[in-house]
């Protein structure tokens, strides 16, 4: 039985992580904040698999010798390293935190794994956040960093520390440059969540509008579920190496409040409010990928359009 161990086992992607491993005869390991109460997480659905297939151990990022003894403990074969502070708006908030967290919290688990006397396969969750406003689109794995957010650049250190361990000390290591996926599970801070969350609530009249900021951004939305099929093929391979997952398609925000409020029948431009204190300070710009490489490589592709994605999120949503 292969074993895996995953940081951010509670978020969306490892939620769904998890339900994957479990089904391909994984025995799983999450590393969760010291604290947390699985019935109120994305796994609360797995809690009857707790103590047979799926373990869980409570640690920090920031607490590296806690860190250290569940990797030892463990000894995984495959470790997937997905926990950060997410919300690229919130990273100007608290840089600080964030670039402890995603950039040298990355770098404290590539210093324990390399340490082992047999280091496991390591997944990093990269973002397309990296190339912040590129010169040439699409982006693909030879396109320059550009970040322009705290949470671009700790992804950036974090992306490239992980290539320096992978070169460097013959780790097999591998990051996936994730553009933006979604899903149901998706926090409500996120754009696509909330724009959803509020049809649905305006339809069952338990909100009167829905409050953006600026609707003309551009980005490249695919579905949680296929990103992490991608992440699982990656570690998979003879050799590792670094992917672009993506769609390759580009869509607006209006795009989204379109889809989500004809999925409940509803006219958006009646409930819309922008709001400038919801616009960032600066906004990445034309940041779609190209799948090309995963692909060719893993035999992966997309199998959710981005109508299909609203659309279940916004149903989703109604039936809460």
């Amino acid at each position: 039985m292969p074993r895996a161990l995953i940081t951010g086992i509670t978020g969306q992607d490892g939620s769904y992580l998890t339900e994957l491993l479990l089904e391909k005869g994984y025995e799983v390991h999450g590393v969760v904040r010291p604290g947390q109460a699985l019935e109120r997480t994305r796994l609360k659905h797995l809690v009857a698999a707790v103590g047979e297939k799926l373990f869980l151990h409570e640690a920090a990022l920031e607490d590296s010798h806690a860190l250290k003894r569940i990797i030892t403990q463990v000894t995984p074969d495959e470790l997937y390293h997905l926990a950060s502070l997410t919300h690229v708006g919130l990273s100007f908030e608290q840089p600080e935190q964030t670039c402890d967290m995603t950039g040298m919290g990355t770098l404290r688990l590539l210093e324990i794994v390399k340490a082992m006397p047999k280091p496991p396969k390591f997944f990093h969750a990269s973002s397309s956040e990296v190339f912040g406003k590129p010169e040439s689109a699409p982006q693909d794995e030879n396109t320059p960093f550009r970040p322009v957010t705290p949470y671009g650049c700790a992804k950036a250190f974090a992306t490239n520390m992980v290539s320096v361990y992978r070169q460097t000390h013959g780790l097999f290591a591998c990051n996936a440059i994730l553009f933006n996926h979604e899903s149901p599970r998706r926090g409500e801070n996120f754009v696509t969540q909330k724009i959803c969350r509020a049809a649905a609530a305006i339809k069952l009249g338990k909100q009167n509008e829905l409050v953006l900021g600026t609707i003309t951004s551009f980005r490249d939305w695919g579905h949680a579920r296929d990103y992490v099929r991608g992440m699982w093929l990656m570690l998979q391979q003879d050799k590792p190496a670094d992917y672009v997952l993506a769609t390759g398609e580009l869509h607006t925000v209006q795009e989204v409040i379109e889809l989500a409020f004809e999925t409940v029948g509803l006219d958006w431009k009646q409930y819309l409010k922008q709001d400038p204190r919801f616009m960032r300070p600066v906004e990445p710009s034309q940041l779609v990928g190209n799948p090309a490489k995963a692909k060719r490589e893993l035999g992966w592709q997309p199998t959710v359009t981005f109508r299909g994605l609203i659309v279940e999120m916004t149903r989703v949503a109604m039936a809460e």
